[in-house]
């Protein structure tokens, strides 16, 4: 049986109206959803730049020397507290609330920033901004290509999460070893590996739109995924700048 059709020589099929308006509004969801991750994910790149930058503001008798210098208990607080968030947001967050899931998001940022302030007790300004800019500019290329390729990425992730854990572990040698051109190849292998996942968890974040738009999950996986983006992104640029920087004079 034909399909029924505006009589009008030029007009669509019957339905096809309201299945491309139904067709936008789900293209708007999706822009809404993947443009409330990147702006969590930037304003806690931001956030932890901003906190890092004060905590180590005067250098050699800044709080951050102080704290990494003399050692004591508040230095491995600062260190494995962001861990600790990491997994209690991967684990917890069927029983947390969204509210939770943001108050332990921008306390990561925090304490993310408390510890990663050593870099401008380490490096050069110059050398820090140069690693930024690239990380950035690599980031947006990479999560451009993971949310427009047609190419299924799922089959790389268990590789790239493979090779971080192995990446860990070669690392925590290297603490022992101090091997300078093993530093500089876990540095580099770092990058492929973050770069590798930013174009990944992109994908991963968008497919997950179809399965939580609409429902009381929606909030919580834009924070999940925003963690996982902003992961990727401080990895690659704290290897970056290992790989490049120079130190301070």
């Amino acid at each position: 049986m034909a399909n029924w059709s505006d009589p009008r020589p030029t007009a669509a099929p019957f339905g096809t109206t309201r299945a491309r308006a139904g067709d936008a509004a789900h293209d708007a969801g999706l822009r809404s959803y993947m443009l409330s991750v990147y702006n969590y994910m930037a304003s806690a790149v931001l956030l932890t730049g901003i906190v890092a930058l004060m905590f180590a503001a005067g250098g050699a008798d800044s709080p951050a020397a102080q704290v990494f210098t003399q050692g004591g208990i508040l230095k491995y607080v600062i260190m494995f507290s962001p861990l600790a968030i990491v997994f209690a947001m991967s684990f917890g967050q069927a029983r947390m609330s969204t509210a939770t899931m943001q108050m332990l998001f921008w306390g990561f940022a925090v304490l993310m920033g408390l510890s990663m302030s050593t870099i401008f007790l380490v490096y050069s300004g110059t050398s820090i901004a140069q690693a930024f800019f690239a990380t950035a500019a690599g980031f947006a290329a990479l999560s451009l290509y993971g949310y427009t390729t047609k190419k299924d990425l799922s089959a790389f992730g268990t590789f790239l999460i493979i090779g971080v854990v192995g990446l860990l572990v070669a690392s925590v040698i290297n603490m022992f070893v101090q091997s300078g051109p093993m530093g500089l190849v876990i540095s580099a292998v770092g990058v492929l590996l973050f770069a590798g996942l930013t174009a990944y968890d992109t994908q991963r974040t968008k497919n997950l739109y179809y399965q939580v738009a609409g429902t009381d999950m929606q909030g919580k996986v834009v924070i999940m995924s925003a963690l996982s983006l902003y992961l990727d992104f401080i990895n690659m640029f704290m290897f970056i700048l290992r790989l490049f920087g120079s130190s301070r004079d």
